[in-house]
């Protein structure tokens, strides 16, 4: 039973903790409500001034490496290569195509036009006054230390301008189309959009800046895996601009492919030309060394059989010339471990095998038949490789004539109508959400830090009874804006027990009344003080509209305000505060020159009087406790209001007079903390406070979901 019990106990303590977080959210719900409108404005507003940033796409096909001619066979794969995907984007992306985008455009340049700050450029695009200005070529002199400069549109109509430097002292004038100069400086503006009196920050970036820029808004990615299909994407302000961008790169690498493509046959061109001459030279020694043994042996024709050798000799010395030639191409590919590269030298040895073997058989053929065998063998191998050599580098001509490179542009540049970001609805609707937790987060967390007195109870803990909560009254805040408009005020326009006796505060102080009767009954006299913490909290108030509520009760009572510092009491009671109490204390006046009438029967005030350099002094004067007793035989309650005690130390000096002593603190103002140091400096004075008023109580949802149900409107209707 026990254990069913503890759990329901802690099942209650969690609903009400969140019960009063969603009070704390409603209190705060137009503060919230205001501020998500806020983050909301400023999102619209973001969304239509931030400027658009638009996209241009292309794409480009890499198709695998042919070198156009199918019918070449064997000599068509020395060209022949696949790159991956990976490999060409970052050829793209490389500063060999970049650059040559930043000549060709003129990047280095950028004209920048001048707005109002922030918010200038966005007013100027929902107005449809866009200013821009194109620049061809812009050099400044190195010696130049802020190379800051302006161009201002003098007359647009006619093209002229000014350039200023950075002091905006004139340095250049020029014409729209016509190359300006002047000293180092060189400025050509090709066209621009805009109007007189209007300006532009120019400035010039290096090579390497601008390659950047393109490279940081240049995105480059495979479609699909192993496609072959690459997606250039293009990012900026300027649609023409970026398609004009994204253009000039597709068309920088497409070229660089075709050139790449036809350098590699015109490298083996140079090679085999370079060759020519000397096979040729050797060609034609040999034939003349073979026609010279001729004539001198009288035209010796070869026998059969050596005829026969001839052949198959060179046949041998060709198939070893063509394995040179294979060999130098599978170099460029292949290591000697290659198994490609490994049979190659095996067919090689075994055809030096059989050159050696025939060789020897041409040994014993006679001797004149030996010399012309071999100055024959010499012609036709030199003929067969200069033939070979010249079939060679026809093909290379006709590969290099139908090179088209391996890649094919298939979409060129083109921008969106809508712009890539911002994106307004969602910067809205994000904004809005922004707004709403910030306001929450807000609030919660001044709920967290928040220390000021909310409910009674908090009191109550550190052993000080509440006698009296005191609604806040819209009807004395009113009271308290006309009293501004008025120059001649009465209790009727100053104390709210007079101008709305209905009033819940008013209420409250009758409950309070009811309190005090039965608390001072013990007390040694009839002379009660009110105290607080602090200034500010409402102490006037109380005393005042306590004092009323108690004369209309029948009762004679005696107000005195012992605030002499700061004192404001005499306002409430519509008269004036001299002769005081500061001036019997100073001996200046008799007792019955204080006494005020308000014009409320029963109702009796003394005021503060002139402020004194020493009011500590003044009420420890003998003449303090001579009026005390006096107004305490006189009245039948005497009510003294004192300066905060954790201010000044009077308000212990006037509570050893009193019989009863009552705080006062402000709802969400007072901290339990600055109560309980309140009480205790009072008891180390030797003075009891007897109980508390909590003032200027508000009905808040936090403390009705949170279990404190407050107080209840039961008061008449009026017929007024």
């Amino acid at each position: 039973m026990s254990v069913t019990h503890n759990t329901q106990v802690k099942q209650d303590a969690d609903e009400l903790d969140l019960g009063k977080l969603f009070g704390i959210l409603i209190d705060a719900r137009w503060s919230i409500i205001g501020t998500t409108f806020l983050f909301a404005m400023v999102g619209i507003t973001y969304a239509l001034l931030a400027t658009p940033i638009y996209k241009a796409d292309a794409l480009i096909q890499v198709e695998q490496k042919n070198s156009g001619m199918p019918a070449l066979g064997e000599m068509s794969e020395l060209f022949a290569s696949e790159s991956s995907a990976t490999t060409e984007i970052e050829i793209i992306k490389s500063r060999m195509i970049l650059g040559k985008t930043v000549n060709e455009l003129n990047l280095n340049y950028v004209a920048t036009p001048v707005y109002l700050p922030i918010i200038g450029k966005g007013l100027a695009r929902i107005q449809g006054k866009e200013i821009t200005l194109e620049v061809g070529r812009f050099d400044i002199p190195e010696n130049v230390k802020k190379p800051e400069y302006q161009v201002v549109v003098i007359d647009a109509e006619q093209g002229l301008y000014e350039l200023l430097d950075s002091e905006e002292q004139a340095v250049l004038t020029g014409k729209v189309g016509e190359l300006a100069k002047k000293g180092g400086l060189q400025l050509f503006v090709t066209q621009w959009n805009a109007q007189n009196g209007d300006a532009f920050k120019i400035t010039k970036r290096s090579d390497l800046d601008a390659i950047q820029w393109l490279q940081q808004n240049l995105s480059v990615s495979e479609r699909g895996k192993q496609t072959g299909i690459l997606q250039l994407s293009f990012t900026g302000e300027n649609r023409k601009q970026i398609e004009a961008i994204l253009n000039d790169i597709s068309q920088n690498y497409f070229m660089q492919n075709v050139a790449r493509n036809s350098a590699e046959a015109e490298n083996s061109l140079s090679f085999l030309r370079s060759h020519l001459p000397d096979i040729k030279a050797q060609l034609t020694v040999s034939e003349d060394l073979l026609n010279q043994f001729r004539q001198d042996n009288e035209s010796i024709d070869l026998g059969l059989e050596a005829k026969s050798t001839l052949d198959v000799m060179v046949k041998i010395e060709a198939q070893l010339n063509e394995l040179t030639f294979k060999e130098s191409e599978i170099s460029q590919r292949f290591t000697k471990e290659h198994p490609a590269y490994i049979a190659l030298l095996d067919k090689r040895q075994t055809l030096l095998g059989e050159r050696e073997r025939f060789n020897k058989q041409v040994q014993q053929l006679p001797k004149t038949q030996r010399e012309v065998l071999r100055l024959t063998r010499d012609v036709e191998v030199n003929q067969q490789i200069y033939v070979q050599l010249l079939n060679k580098v026809q093909e290379l001509n006709i590969i290099k004539a139908s090179t088209v490179g391996n890649v094919r542009i298939l979409d060129t540049a083109q921008s969106y109508t809508q712009p890539l970001k911002p994106k307004k609805s969602m910067i809205v609707v994000l904004a809005t959400l922004l707004g709403g937790m910030f306001a929450v987060a807000v609030t919660l967390l001044r709920a967290a830090l928040h220390r000021g007195v909310e409910t009674p109870d908090e009191i109550e803990a550190i052993g000080l009874p509440v006698y009296a909560s005191i609604p806040m009254s819209d009807w004395q805040v009113e009271l308290e804006k006309k009293q501004g408009k008025k120059k001649a005020l009465t209790v009727q326009d100053t104390l709210l027990a007079v101008s709305n006796p209905a009033d819940l505060s008013i209420e409250a102080l009758r409950s309070l009344r009811t309190s005090l009767h039965f608390a001072m009954m013990e007390a040694k006299n009839n002379i009660l003080m009110i105290s607080g913490p602090s200034p500010g909290i409402g102490k006037s108030f109380v005393s005042a509209n306590m004092a009323a509520v108690i004369a209309k009760s029948g009762s004679r009572v005696l107000v005195i305000d012992a605030d002499m510092r700061k004192g404001r009491m005499e306002k409430q009671m519509a008269v004036t505060s001299t002769p005081g109490l500061s001036s019997y204390l100073a001996g200046q006046t008799s007792i019955e020159t204080l006494i005020k009438q308000l014009g409320i029967e029963g109702l009796n005030f003394i005021g503060r009087g002139e402020v004194p350099p020493n009011p500590s002094e003044l009420l420890m004067h003998p003449r303090f406790k001579v009026l005390m007793d006096w107004a305490s035989e006189n009245y039948d309650i005497v009510i003294v209001d004192t300066p905060p005690i954790l201010a000044v130390t009077d308000a212990a000096i006037v509570g050893a007079h009193a019989g009863t002593s009552l705080l006062v603190g402000r709802f969400g103002q007072n901290a339990v903390k600055e109560i309980e140091i309140t009480k205790q400096r009072f008891e180390q004075n030797g003075i009891e406070i007897k109980g508390f008023i909590l003032n200027a109580v508000v009905r808040k949802a936090s403390s009705y979901y949170g279990g404190n149900y407050g107080y209840y409107n039961y008061s008449y209707e009026s017929n007024k």
